[in-house]
């Protein structure tokens, strides 16, 4: 089992790296979110999960091992292959993963392509149960607001990441009200 590799980035793929480690070129898929701040030649250390499947043996790496044992518990859930994990993770961060676990947003989930509330609610109750109770009670918060659901279909529509959207929508002040003036002062802080 290959846990961990390092080297030097000799190729950037669009959802894969090709790692230079002594005479070999690896290839490893990782998130979209850590692919974009990867460059050529640059030194780099992941950690890995080696999936092998009856053709095919696959890489699948990770800046941290947070992200790892997170990768790993989504692909024990039924129906989550290790390329779906993978894309949950490009697309939200383990933190914005574990809160919708912890608070049940289905809506976080489903905003991933390729998961229905269907098969949302099926990773968020399998979850539930493999975070430590610890993470849960650290990030228990309010459930979204439909207003900043909203605010979040909104700025995604415009072309920005779900990442990008949930970010600005957390800084925004709770005073501000109403779909469109929330919409507003998250476009504004977004353009500085």
């Amino acid at each position: 089992m290959i846990s961990r590799l390092r080297g030097r980035v000799e190729y950037l793929g669009a959802d894969h790296v090709i790692v230079d480690v002594g005479a070999l070129g690896v290839m490893v898929y990782v998130p979209q979110t850590q692919l974009s701040s990867y460059s050529l030649g640059q030194t780099l250390s992941l950690f890995t999960h080696l999936h092998v499947r009856e053709q095919d043996i696959t890489l699948f790496g990770f800046d941290s091992s947070e992200e790892l044992q997170l990768f790993l518990m989504l692909t024990a859930v039924s129906g989550v292959g290790p390329r779906l994990a993978l894309n949950i993770l490009a697309t939200l961060p383990p933190d914005t993963i574990r809160t919708a676990v912890v608070n049940e947003e289905v809506g976080l989930l489903t905003r991933v392509p390729g998961i229905g509330a269907k098969s949302a609610r099926k990773i968020l109750f399998h979850l539930k149960d493999k975070l430590d109770i610890s993470d849960l009670e650290s990030l228990a918060v309010s459930p979204m607001s439909d207003d900043d659901a909203e605010v979040i279909e909104a700025l995604i529509s415009l072309g920005y990441s779900v990442i990008e959207a949930q970010r600005a929508v957390q800084s925004l002040s709770k005073e501000a009200s109403g779909v469109e003036e929330r919409l507003r002062l998250a476009l504004v802080q977004m353009s500085q």
